[in-house]
């Protein structure tokens, strides 16, 4: 080879390390938005099908995509938040909501103020069996922050039971929901799951970060957007990654997910009649009541 081809051949393939460097950091700056490269995403094969219940009453369809959560739950640590903090927007942020579907079950305590308190970090869910902690991010999704505190401040989550543990053997997914104002979680009210706080939040942060377990996420109807409201998921697997539907993710659980681990362990109550699946939904046999939610 001619010491010119040889300057040639060590040109190009500098050119393509600098072009892998630049691809790799892209990646990295964006599983680093909001939370870290501490979310481990399990893949295996199969089928998946996201039977989250949601807000607004419609039926939510079973969604394929291309891998099979285990029949057992995850044990491993939830996703944690990075050490820094995303760029925030540029001037005040400003928020609006709007009147959401009429036709399902509403406790309606007002609508949120326009301006989000961009200094809270901190959500705990005080519950029967004991605290949940969840790290949340007004850089990231200042409106649904906005409306997790105002809700709280009005007591709107004040002795409402979570009614959806969705089990990776008979749903396909692992998540504990709430939020629902109106849920009975008894296996027989045909409506849970689908009551609302009577607005709704624009969506944010969607595709950012897999459903990994400890994730929190809003949750809305299949196929729908910015029409999350009171209702929330907590994920329980890192095989939730799959999920493909768009969820606003509001925060990561750093403390409590081995509370919601031995109600798992109890097990569920089906509701056969459950409009939401037509399946039957499955809340937890051991109650999950929640007693206060606080933001600060």
């Amino acid at each position: 080879m001619s010491g010119e081809d040889r300057q040639s051949q060590l040109a190009r393939e500098h050119k393509e390390r600098q072009a892998r460097r630049a691809a790799e950091q892209s990646a990295k700056a964006k599983r680093n938005t909001f939370i870290g490269a501490g979310v481990a995403v399990v893949v295996v094969a199969g089928g998946i099908y996201a039977a989250t219940t949601l807000v607004g009453g419609e039926t939510k369809a079973p969604v394929a995509a291309k891998s099979t959560p285990s029949a057992s739950p995850s044990t491993s640590a939830p996703a944690v938040l990075p050490t820094e903090t995303p760029t925030k927007k540029a001037g005040p942020v400003t928020c609006t909501y709007k009147r959401g579907p009429q036709d399902v079950p509403i406790k309606y305590v007002g609508m949120p103020g326009r301006k989000p308190n961009m200094k809270l970090s901190k959500m705990t869910i005080t519950t029967n069996h004991g605290d949940i902690v969840i790290d949340v991010d007004p850089a990231a999704t200042p409106c649904s922050v906005n409306s997790m505190a105002f809700l709280a401040k009005k007591g709107f989550y004040e002795n409402t039971k979570c009614h959806r543990l969705a089990m990776p053997e008979t749903e396909g997914v692992h998540i504990l929901q709430c939020g629902d104002p109106k849920a009975k979680a008894d296996g027989k009210n045909p409506t849970d799951g689908q009551g609302t706080a009577g607005y709704a939040i624009p969506d944010e942060n969607i595709g950012v970060i897999p459903y990994s377990r400890g994730v929190v996420m809003l949750t809305q109807p299949a196929g729908a957007t910015n029409q999350s409201s009171s209702q929330f998921a907590i994920s329980l697997s890192d095989e939730n990654a799959q999920i493909q539907d768009p969820y606003t993710v509001l925060g990561v659980v750093t403390s409590g997910l081995e509370i919601i681990d031995k109600v798992a362990a109890d097990g569920v109550i089906v509701n056969k009649d459950d409009a939401m699946t037509g399946q039957g939904a499955t809340a937890p046999k051991n109650p999950i009541i929640i007693k206060k939610v606080t933001l600060r």
